[in-house]
């Protein structure tokens, strides 16, 4: 019978108060209940979770500045390579400038050394050709009298029906 004894006295506190937590009765026990899983979760987190927490966000940070500086670091070198291939451009620019300057100038000098070439070919072949001219006119020169002597026998015996000697038409030409 202590068995149903129990029973009852439990089925009675059950119908009697309602909710454990709202009997004062109890109170006092729940609070050190309360206490002592606030302390040792307090020094779980305090010890164990929050340094962990806090080292891995330590560490994140670290990892986070670490390539931020890499970062700006190697930012700065490929400036830097940037900067040098642009000098190095420029001066690539300046020698080729230079150097089609000086193939100009270089044709430029070989054009004027052909034009100076044919410039006095040109100069020889008008002095041989004028040397020519000047010897053809000298020969016609020479025979323009000659045909002017015979042009004029021909003339003075066909007006006058006497033939002229070549000696009286050279000095009647002379005279002229």
């Amino acid at each position: 019978m202590a068995v149903s004894a129990a029973a009852a006295s439990t089925a009675a506190d059950q119908s009697a108060g309602g909710l454990p937590q709202f009997d004062l009765s109890q109170w006092p026990g729940q609070i050190v209940w309360a206490l002592g899983i606030f302390l040792v979760l307090y020094i779980l987190f305090s010890r164990v979770f929050v340094p962990r927490v806090g080292g891995t966000i330590g560490v994140r940070e670290d990892t986070i500045a670490g390539d931020i500086g890499d970062a700006r670091r190697l930012k700065d070198e490929a400036e830097g390579q940037a900067r040098a291939a642009a000098e190095e451009m420029g001066q690539a620019r300046g020698r080729a400038h230079k150097v089609a300057a000086d193939a100009k100038a270089a044709a430029k000098a070989a054009a004027s050394a052909r034009q100076a070439q044919e410039d006095a070919r040109l100069t020889d072949t008008m002095a041989q050709a004028e040397a020519r001219i000047a010897a053809a006119r000298g020969e016609a020169m020479t025979h323009v009298r000659a045909i002017a002597v015979e042009t004029a026998q021909a003339m003075i015996e066909r007006l006058t029906g006497a033939a002229a000697s070549p000696a009286e038409v050279e000095h009647a030409l002379g005279e002229a």
